[in-house]
């Protein structure tokens, strides 16, 4: 067990939607004047709410991105008020979107100091080049994620798809930097 608890926190949740059907993104335009669309540099339209703070990319084959959410549920929450604003303003969506979360980001403290050099010598799937950059790049297996590990102890999480899996990920390193004294304590 790691003498320091890990503190976690979920950063940014990116899902994916389908509503099966196409999309008229200029007659969104025309009921929601506030949403970004610009054809000409991008083909998705960007539909920003406030609560939960997220922006969702839609694009006219019916597909879906939304981001910012900080939880998958907030993040399916989003997905269904944005259906729910599109059918105010006049578009018909037919069926419930499939959802599901592609990616999710999250930032760590260790509160301890991490030896970098030890560490990529130790572990295996590791890649670290200081004088590109400052972190070291650890691919795990089980769960499928990739972390950032830096000097200070802080690491970032990204590509998991359950919010459990990345939990699961920092203490497992957390485990195993302790376990091979690859972390230290002031």
């Amino acid at each position: 067990m790691p003498k320091t608890k890990a503190i976690i926190n979920i950063q940014n949740i990116v899902a994916s939607a389908a509503l099966n059907q196409k999309v008229d993104l200029n007659a969104v335009v025309k009921s929601y004047p506030t949403a970004e669309y610009r054809p000409d540099r991008f083909p998705g339209l960007v539909f920003r709410l406030k609560r939960p703070k997220t922006a969702t990319l839609i694009f006219s084959s019916g597909k879906m991105i939304c981001t910012g959410a900080k939880s998958g549920e907030e993040s399916r929450k989003a997905i269904m008020k944005v259906v729910k604003e599109l059918k105010m303003g006049g578009i018909i969506i037919v069926s419930k979107p499939d959802f599901k979360v592609v990616n999710i980001v999250a930032s760590a403290t260790l509160g301890g100091q991490v030896d970098l050099e030890k560490t990529v010598s130790t572990l295996r799937q590791t890649m670290y080049e200081p004088e590109q950059f400052p972190g070291l790049v650890y691919r795990m297996d089980e769960p499928k994620v990739v972390i950032l590990v830096f000097a200070s102890g802080s690491l970032v999480c990204t590509g998991a798809k359950k919010e459990q899996d990345v939990y699961d990920a920092v203490h497992k390193l957390h485990e195993i930097l302790e376990e091979q004294n690859l972390i230290f304590y002031e």
